[in-house]
């Protein structure tokens, strides 16, 4: 008898030897579209292009900035950009429709406070408004981040609130010296 190949699978019984029909994929919604550019960008290291992606009246926040606004939130990623000389980010996946936005990347990059490796997986959650990201929250395992960044220290105090205010406090410092120098008026 002669073997099915594995085309087999993919033929209905009423349509004999003929291949059923595939539904054409449905349109992205441009959302989704607009957080694909977004995370392109980031793979770029452009944070001009990350920053266009943004409503003017954006709100950031994630474990290390917990509340950024407006402005603020580009100049972040300038910030971290311009110092993350070997960052690669692998967008794993993203969704976004009329009500909102989700997505998961990868980034892989040396801290460069300690010299370590970091492999950092994120979840960001988006709110869209005129077609720009006015929300965007990310969250990842804090405690993870600190063990590869900061190593044994990060590894024993990084579940500890005393650890994240420190990283906060000392990312809040970096971010307000870079925006003093002139970086906020960039954009």
């Amino acid at each position: 008898m002669r073997e099915k190949r594995a085309c087999g699978k993919y033929r209905k019984p009423q349509n004999g030897r003929a291949l059923t029909r595939v539904k054409p994929l449905s349109a992205v919604h441009p959302h989704e579209t607009l957080l694909r550019e977004f995370y392109a960008r980031l793979a770029a290291r452009d944070a001009e292009g990350m920053a266009r992606c943004y409503h003017p009246d954006v709100a950031f926040s994630d474990p290390v900035f917990p509340m950024l606004r407006g402005q603020e939130a580009g100049d972040m990623w300038r910030m971290l950009l311009a110092r993350a000389h070997d960052l690669a980010v692998t967008l794993d996946e993203a969704q976004a429709d009329a009500e909102g936005g989700v997505a998961r990347c990868t980034a892989r990059y040396t801290f460069t406070r300690t010299g370590r490796p970091v492999v950092n997986p994120i979840r960001g959650m988006f709110a869209f408004r005129e077609g720009l990201i006015v929300r965007h929250y990310d969250s990842f395992p804090f405690w993870r981040w600190a063990s590869q960044a900061l190593g044994p220290v990060g590894a024993a105090l990084g579940w500890l609130p005393p650890l994240k205010w420190k990283v906060r406090k000392d990312a809040d410092r970096a971010l307000r010296t870079f925006r003093a120098r002139g970086a906020g008026e960039a954009s």
